[in-house]
């Protein structure tokens, strides 16, 4: 329960909010007031989500049609007493499970961190005294105390404010401080706008306030977004698609060929109990068990590659999700911009100049435009930089090996320009020490100080707003440092040209006073009486990553279609967009419900019908509140497309956690962010994104080809299998053998394909259609046809052998050995399923041929050492048969590239 009018505090009078909150603006609620609503409105605390049971997180392990072939195919071998089989394919299925729970075992802790945002104590005034007390002790109606560095502990009303900012770019994704007011603002006014109202978990950058609170614990607007984070649909990735429709489908494959095989066995009048046991060889041999292990190991290499390219990844499949992506919804602030402020123009004395450099590292130049003097030409210009520097209350330090700024962003930045230029602050401030100030208010626009001068005078600096600037103003300063006619005109244009840009544009304007002035109460009281000189405009902006333009570049030329969703203004996050990338220069402002940058304001009037229509036309999005940018991901995925979400806000957790897969930023992320993401990158560098997908589309690749590599081994013995029941000869491989082949070969063989490099082009190539199969028609022929060649050789093979006079284990061990050789060929054309294998690097993964090695070695282990020879009934093999054998394989390898180097000029064709 919370008290009504819940959207429209803003909207209220102060009297009106204080009566609707039956509080007192100067006593604050009494005692009894307070036990009342402590018990009606419970404790100013984030409710948590009940966490899922460990038993049932580890039981959950096992929901996967292929783990319950395996548990099947483990009950039938144990009751067969095949004891060894069942073993082994039960610890198969138990160390999968467990690196599967031992990876999800990090709890969604993303509500819980919320808490954290609200700050432990709180200043309040109750029964007209000021009291300190525990946050979650608030209530509606308590009156709520600010200063500089406390964090706001619930929603409040304020009804005092002086030069009041609120850093709220974690809840509402704006670059600046929030400049409060106590002014009534419209109804529809957006959540970034309301200057009347401070939020729970926002941070107090200057001044002080006092606000009357209006909602705690779930009813804030941080509360909110905890509940979108909890109702966000956890979304299956496209690799967990696809392996759950592919393992459905080899379930009944398996299924449908082992009945098959019974019912042909008791037609040819086998005994039941033989055909059942060779019914269950094929199941046993046709049944990849290494295939879940080979997956989570592929994933956990990915996850190792990640991190050492600064990307922390929480969950496994959020390593092949990023190769699927096929849409980046990226916030602006902190992730494509540099989060931090920076002067990038000043216009002085009708002169234009750049500065180079991005945020507060004092290191860049001022460089004139074409027929501008240079920055010692030019007195106004200078000037304009000192007022910058020492009208400004903020202090910018080097500290954890990085420019910070104490204080306001925007003072951070003119701080920056100033030393740009070569004035050194310490001397400035010494030079002209300030005597007076007028501190910045909103009401007012401006901040105002008094100087002396080395020359004895007085000087007043006045900073702020264009408008307000210039209606104190009637001259101007040349670069001479004369004065002259005010120019409102060219000022309002060069201001006009900077704001289409983007940029934030303040105002600069001094004036000489008597030597006998010492403080500024006469400017205070006759301030519309002054007679200022314009000295100049400052523009700003957060500029963008010059790596993330070189990401988002390569991410689009990789099919990757990248949409900004911002809190921050739409001309702002245009700017940005059109220097990025991700708009054209010719891409406006004005075309309707089609153009390129759409509010927060313009969602809101569009039905969900519309924004379908839309959603994927549209490039920027800005001013968006949180549900909004939910909204818009979940649209996304309606259209089928694979959605990866980055931010690093509070407002961005939701959608986070709804996307496909959620990219936090490390260092400035906050720690809701974090809990609600698959992944967190460690340097917030949105070009580490573009690694990312980059490592994600190999490991799919990877995993394609390990797929494709293991799949006619199982279905070659399947095939053998069935072909001795179809002629009523004897079984050429036996249950435990076949075992033997499929968990040594995955492990030996085919788990080295995880370490292969990069495909070339990877990075120019489209993403893969969200609802393609996991084998393509090209994969599926060569499955057949290799399972074919090995069908042919084993069986052949083996038979040839009896007729030869061999023994029955001999023959056995020989199609055995003929599948182990046949594989380990077949494993040098998989390393590209497209490329031809001389045109691979043949060193470029040693895994493979260690891997051949170490198959190799085993295999001649299960030949020659008797104890595996009773365990494995095989036997000795002379050196005719390996002849054989590996020329074979040799054959097998010449055809299937033959049969790649067809499909390359098909494809050409088609092209």
């Amino acid at each position: 329960m919370q008290p009504k009018h819940s959207e429209l505090w803003h909207h209220l009078t102060e009297e009106d909010v204080f009566e609707a909150l039956n509080s007192h603006q100067h006593q604050g609620l009494d005692a009894s007031s307070i036990t009342e609503r402590q018990r009606l409105f419970g404790a100013n605390i984030i409710s948590s989500r009940a966490a899922t049971p460990a038993w049932k997180r580890l039981l959950l392990q096992f929901h996967n049609p292929l783990i319950y072939i395996l548990l099947i195919a483990t009950l039938v071998t144990f009751f067969l007493q095949e004891y060894v089989d069942a073993g082994v394919i039960l610890a198969v299925v138990l160390i999968n499970a467990l690196i599967g729970f031992i990876q999800e075992s990090k709890a969604e802790a993303a509500i819980n961190s919320l808490k954290n945002l609200l700050s432990a104590q709180a200043r309040v005034i109750r029964d007209g005294q000021v009291q300190t007390i525990s946050a979650s002790e608030l209530v509606p109606g308590d009156l709520l105390i600010l200063a500089s560095g406390d964090k706001v502990s619930a929603d409040i009303r304020l009804y005092e404010c002086k030069d009041l900012q609120i850093d709220e770019s974690a809840l509402t994704g704006e670059s600046v401080a929030s400049q409060k007011t106590l002014r009534r603002l419209d109804k529809d006014t957006l959540l970034a706008d309301r200057q009347n109202m401070a939020f729970a978990g926002t941070l107090v950058t200057y001044g002080t306030g006092k606000g009357v609170v209006i909602a705690t614990g779930d009813h804030t607007e941080t509360g909110k977004i905890a509940h979108m984070i909890a109702e966000a649909t956890q979304i299956d990735t496209p690799l967990t698609r696809k392996i759950h429709a592919f393992s459905r489908l080899l379930l009944w494959v398996i299924l449908g060929l082992a009945l098959a095989t019974f019912a042909i066995g008791l037609l040819y009048g086998m005994a039941a109990t033989e055909t059942f046991m060779a019914a269950v060889a094929l199941a046993v041999a046709a049944i990849p068990e290494g295939l879940p292990a080979v997956v989570t190991i592929t994933l956990a290499i990915g996850v190792r590659r990640m991190a050492k390219r600064n990307a922390i990844i929480r969950t496994l499949s959020a390593v092949e999700t990023l190769g699927s992506t096929t849409v980046i919804c990226s916030d602006k602030t902190g992730t494509l911009t540099e989060n931090q402020m920076t002067v990038q123009a000043i216009f002085a004395a009708g002169h234009r100049y750049q500065i180079s450099g991005s945020g507060y590292q004092p290191e860049g130049e001022i460089t004139p435009a074409s027929g501008s003097p240079e920055l010692g030409d030019n007195l106004a210009l200078q000037h304009c930089l000192r007022a910058g520097l020492i009208s400004n209350d903020s202090l910018l330090k080097f500290k954890s090996e990085r420019w910070q700024v104490e204080g306001d962003p925007t003072e951070g930045a003119l701080i920056t320009a100033a030393l740009k230029s070569g004035l050194e602050s310490a001397d400035c401030h010494q030079d002209y020490p300030r005597l007076d100030s007028i501190p910045f208010e909103s009401d007012r626009q401006y901040m105002a100080t008094l100087h002396a001068t080395p020359q004895g005078e007085k000087l007043l600096y006045l900073k702020g707003s264009v408008e307000q600037v210039l209606k104190r103003c009637k001259e101007q300063m040349t670069s001479q440092g004369q004065t002259e006619n005010l120019n409102s005109s060219a000022i309002n244009a060069q201001v006009e040209t900077l704001a289409a840009q983007g940029l934030r544009v303040l105002a600069f304007a001094c004036q000489k006073l008597p030597s006998e002035v010492n403080n500024l109460d006469a400017f205070q009281t006759h301030e519309a009486e002054e007679q200022l000189c314009f000295i100049g405009l400052q523009a700003m902006i957060d500029p963008p990553r010059a790596e993330a333009i070189r990401a988002v570049a390569t991410c689009q030329s990789a099919g990757i279609n990248i949409k900004m969703i911002t809190g921050d203004h739409a001309l702002t996050a245009g700017a940005i967009a059109k220097q990025i990338g991700i708009l054209s220069a010719e891409e406006s402002l004005d075309q309707g419900k089609t153009q390129k940058v759409l509010t927060g304001r313009d969602l809101a009037e569009m039905s969900d019908h519309e924004l379908l229509d839309c959603v994927e036309q549209v490039s920027v999005y800005a001013r968006v509140a949180p549900e909004q940018k939910l909204k818009l991901v979940t649209a996304l995925q309606a259209h089928s497309q694979v959605v990866a979400m980055t931010g690093d806000g509070v407002n961005d957790a939701p959608a986070l956690k709804q996307a496909d897969i959620g990219i936090a930023m490390g260092l400035s992320g906050t720690e809701v962010a974090k809990e609600a993401s698959d992944m967190v990158l460690t340097d917030d560098n949105f070009s580490s994104i573009e690694a990312a997908v980059e490592e994600g589309r190999t490991v799919f690749d990877n995993l394609i080809k390990f797929i494709s590599w293991i799949l006619p081994t199982n279905l070659g013995q399947g095939l053998v299998i069935m072909l001795a029941i179809l002629l009523g000869v004897t079984l050429p491989v036996l249950p435990v053998q076949a075992l033997w082949l499929n968990m040594t070969t995955a492990v030996f063989l085919g788990l080295m394909l995880a370490f292969e490099p990069k495909e070339p082009g990877i990075m120019t190539r489209a993403p893969r259609e969200p609802n393609s199969p996991i084998l393509s028609v090209e994969m599926i022929g060569r499955i057949v046809s290799v399972s074919s060649l090995l069908l042919l050789g084993a069986f052949g093979l083996f038979q040839w052998s009896q007729s030869h006079g061999a023994s029955l284990e001999e023959s056995r061990t020989l199609a055995v050995t003929l599948f182990v050789i046949v594989q380990s060929f077949f494993l040098l054309n998989c390393r590209s399923l497209s490329r031809s294998l001389f045109k691979t690097e043949m060193l470029s993964n040693l895994w493979i041929w260690g891997g051949i090695a170490a198959m190799l070695l085993a295999q001649l282990l299960f030949i020659y050492l008797p104890i595996m020879n009773q365990l494995f009934h095989s036997a000795p093999l002379s050196f005719n048969y390996w002849l054989v054998m590996l020329a074979y394989g040799a054959a097998v390898l010449l055809l299937v590239e033959l049969e790649k180097a067809l499909w390359r000029r098909h494809k050409i064709k088609q092209a």
